[in-house]
């Protein structure tokens, strides 16, 4: 009797789940993916999707849209007149983020030098002083910051503070009681609860935001770990880049923040006026800020990439631990390669999760054999997300070049329209590529059968890593 309730409720539950993702898929690759696997995982089949597969453009969780007000002081402070102005429009389109200019800016390469830039700002502070990070770990950074915050709260400045409830999930209670008490406002971002786990746990919060009183901020790929300062002991040193801002870009980075904000607490907060921002005559960087997320309409990160692939004309230098191109991504990097570009990719050669190093893999015989070069950085874990092009353009933020990043995780990028900052992330792409290997597809055409097996199986999971 118990099994065919059992069985009867499965076939329902599974045919609802077929019929939605007929009506909602995404992408064709995507649907049939999950749909074999509904048919040929009992139970497991219909667990994962509920985990990972929903399709939240159609089936809005958070609502953010419909919920935080939009900061009516961002407006269009810079104007572009060349072949980038359709990247500009189509960036504040999707995520009415205008182009600022005037802008400093400032490189920085790997954790020891990030984190003194971060703590000088951070003691500077006046005001307020906002911190967002997908991974905040415990050590003694974790504790450097508290002892700051302890200082600054004393004088007067307020703290805000978000951290991805599974990102961060090492994080004790007992860590996060010290902030509250010295005055730190903190709050998770979906936190790990039995109740809502099956609908949230896919959908995190990548950014890697501070913003010292709305004027100077730092984004780009570092998490607060004591890996940067220290290394990890499986995969030596962890080498990294992050941006620091000074200018209007830092208003729009605290917008960002402020939705994120409003998010975790339902209270409102007013991002800083761009016009209190120092007027620096003109001497600074064009940047625009480009943030993304699950409840968007468009994947504004994913046509962002695939925008600045398709415009280079001389060179496309992508720095990235996690390139698993859909459809899109991957036929412009084929079609601006073979039209003669020089298209090169620098992807650590030591991987921290063994699935999605086959996954990036085996996607390298399909680049290789259209001419792009690949480099495989050999001294520890590489972690940067980078692209510069054709001394003119250039972006450091969170988003990967997979489907995760595009679709389920909220990112965020700093675009900028500077040539002596381009050429800039050229010459250290060029400087690192000497230390690399570079993968010849001869070379990776006489890799084992057990290699082509394993990226055959990642590959297998490309649409949900």
């Amino acid at each position: 009797m118990w099994t065919i309730i059992f069985v009867s409720l499965y076939i329902f539950l599974a045919l609802f789940i077929v019929l939605s993702i007929l009506l909602h898929g995404a992408k064709p690759t995507k649907t049939l993916a999950w749909l074999l696997t509904i048919f040929t995982i009992p139970v497991g089949g219909i667990l994962l999707y509920i985990l990972l597969g929903r399709n939240r453009r159609k089936n809005t969780l958070l609502k953010l849209k419909n919920t935080v007000v939009v900061n009516p002081l961002l407006k269009e402070s810079a104007s572009l007149n060349n072949k980038y102005e359709k990247l500009r429009s189509l960036i504040h389109k999707n995520c009415n983020s205008p182009l600022t200019d005037d802008n400093l800016l400032q490189a920085l390469k790997n954790g020891k030098i990030t984190f003194e830039s971060i703590f000088e700002a951070l003691r500077k502070a006046e005001h307020q002083i906002h911190l967002q990070y997908y991974i905040f770990e415990e050590g003694e950074l974790a504790d450097s910051l508290l002892r700051l915050f302890q200082n600054k709260i004393s004088q007067g400045v307020q703290i805000r503070m978000i951290y991805d409830g599974v990102g961060s999930f090492s994080l004790r209670k007992a860590y996060l009681k010290k902030l509250e008490s010295i005055g730190v406002e903190v709050y998770p971002f979906l936190p790990f609860k039995l109740g809502r786990f099956l609908r949230s746990v896919n959908y995190r919060n990548h950014r890697k935001i501070i913003v010292i009183d709305g004027i100077v901020a730092f984004t780009g790929g570092i998490n607060i770990s004591d890996k940067y300062l220290k290394g990890d002991p499986n995969l030596g040193n962890w080498h990294d880049m992050h941006l620091r801002i000074e200018g209007q870009a830092a208003c729009h980075l605290d917008a960002v923040f402020s939705s994120d904000w409003y998010l975790v607490s339902q209270k409102a907060i007013l991002p800083v006026s761009p016009a209190a921002v120092t007027d620096r005559s003109g001497a600074g960087k064009l940047v625009q800020i480009v943030s993304g997320g699950p409840d968007d309409d468009f994947p504004v990160l994913e046509q962002a990439y695939f925008t600045m692939i398709n415009q280079a004309k001389d060179y496309l230098y992508i720095t990235n631990p996690y390139i698993i191109p859909g459809p899109a991504i991957i036929q412009a990097l084929q079609t601006t390669a073979l039209s003669g570009v020089d298209v090169r990719l620098m992807i650590s050669e030591k991987v921290d999760s063994k699935i999605v190093g086959w996954c990036v893999r085996s996607y390298f015989e399909a680049l290789l054999k259209s001419g792009i070069s690949i480099y495989l950085f050999p001294d520890g874990f590489l972690h940067s997300k980078i692209i510069v092009s054709d001394d003119a353009i250039s972006t450091i933020g969170t988003a990967n070049l997979d489907d995760r990043s595009f679709e389920q995780n909220y990112e965020v990028n700093a675009i900028i329209y500077d040539a002596d900052f381009a050429r800039l992330l050229k010459e250290d792409f060029l400087k690192d590529s000497t230390i690399c290997r570079r993968l010849s597809y001869e070379e990776h055409l006489k890799r084992s059968w057990g290699e082509k097996l394993k990226e055959g199986f990642g590959k297998v999971f490309s649409p949900v890593l």
